[in-house]
């Protein structure tokens, strides 16, 4: 445990000793420290909600809960049970009636006169409803709950996790960008022969990322994120923001959305962070991968929808594109008989790149919007409809 907290210094004891006649004296000593430490530093699973907004970049949407149409004092929410969020809140929320619904037909059957639900959003969800002011949802991801009418609209006030997953997924995208540069997708799929091929590295082209260019299209959370870690393995980071220039300063060129293109020419890694949007569907085509630098490689952990996945194809099988790491494809789940499965350069993970990230991120945002919603304050992570997030 002590090793995922750097601010606390590792007692000497824990490397052990052969001295025999010290060793109480040492386990002694040791029990204090490692006692001290856990005061020092705190759970994991501990999560200040302030400093979560700091470090995130959490914003606070523009309008108070109070002044929602339909606002009252709260009586009523739905929950999507996540690690005994709902007896949590409950216990810190005594006057509002806080009601489990472990699946979607359970918060379909319970939403009449609920003022909020945390967890689902879906057109029926919604249709059963008669006081729904609010929707928290537990995904980045908010196109499938923007497809309702009443949401898209913005009568049902609409907010998500954006963020919350940003580090593992960014960890997710640099790990597939480094198993294709170093090939380990072919090296992987040649286990099974047995084979000790040593020339397979010359063949596949394994390269170094030191010194390389890594475009990440989409500086939200999760391109912050990837694009971090990218410059932390020394590469030259350039990036698309669809509203401003500015970026932080690991980030060494960041270009307006329009920019796509020619930025693509000087890349040898492109990851996609974009969300799905009218404007980001089908965006990496043809056209997308005739303008990319020759052999570059292709990270997706975006949405599947934002790629044509036969131009991929194409540029996969032409060698365009040296390879492609996928999280996300189109369609989703990929049929087995498709033809991404069987290239040898293709890298393809089940939608699991937010696997692994602290969840207590996710109950610390949930908690404090209750308690926003519950106060009438402006809630944090309001998706605005006419941008898709």
């Amino acid at each position: 445990a002590l090793a995922r907290r750097p601010k606390v210094p590792y007692p000497r004891c824990i490397r052990g000793t052969s001295r025999e006649p010290v060793v109480s004296r040492v386990l002694i000593i040791c029990a204090a420290a490692l006692a001290a430490a856990s005061v020092i530093a705190p759970s994991r699973a501990e999560v200040s909600i302030e400093r979560l907004i700091d470090e995130a970049g959490l914003r606070e949407g523009p309008v108070a809960s109070r002044d929602l149409r339909g606002w009252r004092p709260p009586r009523k929410f739905i929950v999507r049970d996540v690690g005994g969020l709902v007896d949590m809140l409950q216990e810190e929320f005594p006057d509002v009636r806080f009601v489990a619904a472990p699946t979607p037909a359970d918060a379909r059957a319970e939403v009449s006169g609920a003022d909020a639900v945390v967890g689902y959003c879906s057109e029926d969800l919604v249709a059963s409803a008669d006081s729904l002011v609010w929707i928290q949802i537990f995904s980045a991801g908010a196109e499938r709950c923007l497809a309702v009418e009443e949401v898209a609209g913005g009568s049902i006030l609409l907010t998500n996790m954006q963020k919350m997953a940003s580090p593992v997924i960014g960890e997710h995208a640099v790990a597939m960008m480094l198993s294709l540069t170093r090939g380990l997708a072919q090296q992987a799929k040649s286990m099974p022969a047995g084979e000790w091929n040593r020339s397979v590295g010359d063949d596949i082209g394994m390269v170094s990322v030191d010194g390389k260019t890594v475009l990440v299209a989409g500086l939200g959370g999760i391109g912050r994120a990837a694009a971090k870690r990218a410059a932390a393995l020394g590469m030259l980071v350039i990036a698309t923001l669809n509203s401003s220039r500015s970026g932080p300063d690991y980030v060494d060129y960041v270009g307006l959305s329009d920019e796509l293109l020619d930025l693509a020419g000087q890349a040898d890694v492109v990851i996609n962070a974009l969300p799905l949007t009218a404007e980001t569907t089908g965006l990496f085509d043809k056209a997308f991968f005739d303008a990319v630098k020759p052999g570059a490689f292709f990270v997706n952990v975006a949405r599947g929808a934002s790629v044509v996945t036969d131009d991929l194809v194409d540029a996969l099988a032409d060698g365009r594109i040296a390879g492609a790491g996928l999280d996300v494809t189109d369609p989703e789940p990929l049929p087995p008989d498709h033809p991404l499965w069987r290239m040898a350069n293709v890298i393809i993970t089940p939608h699991v790149a937010w696997y692994g990230n602290n969840r207590e991120r996710q109950r610390a945002l949930a908690r404090e919007n209750v308690r926003r919603f519950i106060a009438g304050e402006p809630l944090l992570n309001v998706v605005d409809p006419a941008r898709g997030y």
